[in-house]
């Protein structure tokens, strides 16, 4: 018996090993993945690649062509999904997060030089002393002044480690100072101001939407509650959007209830609703939402929540019309690819994404062309679009943007080549550093933005001041009509108010005669 165990046993064995083996094969077919024995095909691109590389006539920067041919195939999906190249990936990330690790500096190249615009109370260059007016001229061995210094080196220079130590050398009132700055972390404000238009009406300017945005937010609020506000101005014009969740949560403290907010929903992303949470800090008083064709994706969350339920009052123009919810993913180059994962809804149901049918070119075109065209109306068709109406019997649409309550005529006014070449350049900004340096003893007297805006005029003198301060650019100011000396007086004035009490200076003093605001006013102190 053990003769006959002893012959059978290896064949035995030899069989249970092939079934386990047949097994083996059987369940890895099943698996995601190749076929056992199959030969692993690769697709197009890659041969195409690959013989380019091994074939091709001359070497070739094989990194370049994927990335063109990247972006030709994410421009047949949709303008949002994007490649963000990882030199860029850092600063985007920033506008994100809310914040950076650097000095905390605002700095100007004016004439070759390096100069300290402002300094960030309680950062790392003002903990070290630095201070407004100094001109920074090197960093160990890095020259930073001269015409080969750009804005890149620079912010190459300034930026490094948490904790790490920057050595400057600045020239203050002719005196060389050495200093040691210990890099920290650095906000970047999403919230440009918030102040007291009159006794009862707050207002709030959110420039985009990053993970400190909501914190922001809810400071100004609760300062301006504090200070008597009833009703509640919100500009969101030119905001291009960011963080949902964080308008979620600004949308969250306007509505009552637990009222739906938004939802997203797509292929590969099931339906998920946000909606109000808690007791929310001005759920009665009056809300004006401003918007305009650069208030765009979060922006537009906020827009359309507060539209449907019919609890604030739009005023200005249509929206951007961006209904994408796009997530970030990074790729082993360092770069970064925004996918667009689902499409938001507002509480009816609305998207308000515009057509990108013709291609990405076309897509942004239009809201150019759109502020152009647009005069007394704006009289879009929505394609495609199913008509939604409120409790309150408001007809609203979708596939375009959000279009606002009460429309605003655009400046109708054209510049000229002049007034359109200081526009757009860093004449204001450079000129309101300079003259509030020179004249830092005059103007010191001006303790709030209202006392500076009330009290302060450009006079004569000042106007000739900044018509020789341009001469440099060649900027022949003398050529330029009556209603743009108006325009530029503002914005001579509105510079100097951003030296003296920064971005929250500027914004109030600049809005002063911004129509689309004054209309807000207007609406909210009507009986």
């Amino acid at each position: 018996m053990n003769k006959k165990l002893n012959i059978w046993l290896p064949l035995l064995f030899s069989l249970v090993m092939v079934i386990g083996m047949l097994v083996g094969y059987r369940m890895r077919d099943t698996m995601p993945g190749n076929k056992f024995f199959s030969i692993k095909k690769t697709n197009s691109i890659q041969e195409v690649f690959d013989l380019l590389n091994s074939k091709y006539v001359d070497k070739i920067d094989t990194l370049n062509l994927t990335d063109t041919a990247l972006a030709a195939i994410l421009a047949k999906i949709d303008p949002h999904t994007v490649i963000i190249p990882a030199k860029e990936l850092a600063q985007v990330n920033e506008d994100i997060e809310g914040s950076f690790v650097g000095i905390g500096i605002e700095y100007n190249i004016i004439n070759d030089s390096l100069n300290v615009v402002q300094v960030v109370a309680n950062g790392p260059a003002d903990k070290a002393g630095i201070k407004t007016g100094d001109i920074i001229l090197k960093s160990l061995d890095s020259i930073l002044s001269g015409n080969k210094i750009n804005s890149e080196r620079i912010r190459n220079i300034l930026r490094g480690p948490d904790n790490s130590i920057l050595p400057l050398t600045v020239l203050r009132k002719l005196k060389q100072l050495d200093f040691k700055i210990n890099r920290g972390s650095i906000n970047i404000p999403s919230v440009d101001a918030y102040y007291m238009v009159d006794k009862t009406i707050g207002y709030i300017k959110v420039n985009r939407f990053s993970s400190q945005t909501y914190k922001e937010f809810m400071n100004g609020l609760l300062t301006l509650k504090k200070e008597g506000m009833q009703s509640l101005i919100l500009d969101l014009r030119d905001n291009g959007g960011g963080v949902l969740e964080e308008a979620v949560e600004i949308a969250d403290e306007l509505l009552e209830g637990d009222k739906l907010i938004t939802y997203t929903e797509g292929a590969h992303s099931p339906k998920k609703e946000y909606r109000c949470r808690r007791q929310g800090q001005f759920e009665t008083g009056k809300v004006v939402l401003l918007a305009n064709e650069g208030s765009a994706s979060a922006s537009e969350v906020i827009l359309g929540a507060l539209q449907d339920w019919d609890r604030a009052t739009i005023i200005g123009k249509r929206s951007f019309g961006k209904g994408l919810v796009q997530e970030q993913y990074d790729l082993h180059d360092k770069s970064a690819l925004r996918l667009t994962v689902a499409r938001y809804y507002t509480p009816l149901g609305r998207s308000i994404q515009r057509s990108y049918k013709n291609g990405a070119k076309s897509y942004y075109d239009e809201v150019i062309e759109r502020d152009i065209k647009t005069i007394t109306s704006d009289s879009i068709e929505y394609e495609n679009s199913i008509s939604f109406k409120t409790k309150s019997g408001k007809k609203l649409f979708s596939n375009g943007g959000i279009k606002p309550d009460i429309f605003m005529q655009g400046d109708t006014l054209k510049f000229g080549q002049v007034a359109q070449k200081l526009i757009t350049s860093s004449s204001f900004s450079d000129f309101g550093y300079t003259y509030s340096i020179q004249n830092i003893d005059n103007l010191s007297k001006y303790k709030t933005p209202k006392q500076f805006i009330n009290e302060y005029l450009i006079s004569n003198l000042e106007w000739n001041s900044f018509a020789n301060f341009v001469k440099k650019d060649s900027i022949k100011i003398n050529q330029i009509l009556p209603k743009e000396k108006a325009i530029i007086t503002d914005y001579i004035k509105a510079s100097i108010a951003r030296q003296l009490f920064k971005t929250p200076g500027f914004v109030e003093s600049i809005n002063q005669k911004d129509i689309t605001l004054n209309a807000a006013i207007k609406y909210i102190s009507k009986p």
